[in-house]
């Protein structure tokens, strides 16, 4: 890992890992990074959703442009 420093512990963590999942550490790490950059974009992609959808004017916007969802029909129920 050229310029990174990790005590033992954690770099012999890390080659578990990769051992196994069958690859070398480098791409080991690899996807570990990308997993995590994923992860960070769902993380704020829902933040703003949760934002958005909070606003009842961007709702009704929304809604006025695109049409608003067509409630589904009820079920029957057992008496």
């Amino acid at each position: 890992m050229a310029g990174i420093e990790i005590d033992d512990t954690t770099a012999d963590a890390l080659q578990a890992l990769a051992d196994a999942a069958g690859v070398p550490l480098d791409a080991y790490l690899a996807r570990v990074a990308e997993e995590k950059r994923r992860e960070h974009a769902l993380r704020e992609g829902a933040e703003i959703f949760r934002q958005v959808t909070g606003d009842p004017e961007t709702v009704a916007a929304f809604d006025a442009e695109y049409g608003a969802p067509t409630p589904a029909p009820a079920a029957p129920r057992a008496a």
